[in-house]
């Protein structure tokens, strides 16, 4: 990855635009926050950005997690890298994991305060419990760019603070949708505000304030 572009993007809903048409691009070692109300399109963009982008290497961590309830929190992260291997492996992990995957997930779920539920169902977890599994599952997936959508929204300060630590040394290129503008101006170099499936804002963190930002919302 050097650039990724989107040119003249949109996207609809039914016979209703909700985004676009909108350019930009994201350059190698970039982090990107999408800020601005509810329903304003940033989720829109990051699909859309998914769709263009998913074969240059983009994963996705979308809002509503995708998590499988049946499957344990080892299971649902190792999913992330299930293209990693052949179908034959990824059956018998399914019954019996590997320990070479193990001793990679562990110390994953470790990092977020999250592995004393290493083999718990992850439908018996709480809301900033499944968060901690997703984000688990796209640090696992790896890849050029990660595309968060609200990847912190259920966590307190402390553990929202270690996950975006643990998502941006995991992916310097990075574009997270965020409710926080104080989190997404600390660990963002340039924040994109959408309003009204557009682009309102296009600037560096350094040059903003939580204040600045205060008329998208």
């Amino acid at each position: 990855m050097s650039t990724l572009a989107l040119i003249d993007a949109v996207a609809d809903y039914g016979a209703n635009r909700v985004l676009g048409p909108l350019s930009l691009t994201l350059k190698r070692g970039e982090r990107v926050a999408l800020v601005g109300k509810s329903g304003a399109g940033k989720s829109s963009l990051l699909s859309v950005m998914h769709q263009h982008w998913r074969g240059r290497g983009a994963a996705l961590m979308p809002q509503e997690l995708g998590l499988v309830a049946s499957l344990s929190v080892f299971h649902n992260v190792y999913m992330g890298a299930l293209a990693a291997h052949p179908t034959w492996y990824n059956l018998v992990t399914l019954a019996k994991p590997f320990r070479r995957d193990v001793a990679a997930i562990r110390p994953l779920l470790e990092r977020l305060s999250i592995d004393d539920k290493c083999w718990a169902k992850a439908g018996e977890l709480s809301g900033g419990q499944r968060q901690r599994v997703a984000a688990a599952r796209a640090i696992h997936q790896g890849g050029e760019v990660l595309l968060a959508d609200e990847p912190v929204s259920a966590l307190d300060g402390p553990q929202s603070e270690t996950l975006m630590i643990e998502l941006t040394r995991a992916y310097p290129s990075a574009v997270l949708a965020m409710h926080d503008v104080e989190l997404a101006l600390r660990y963002t170099d340039r924040v994109i505000g959408i309003a009204e499936g557009g682009i309102a804002l296009d600037a560096p963190s350094v040059r903003l304030t939580a204040q600045d930002l205060l008329p998208l919302y």
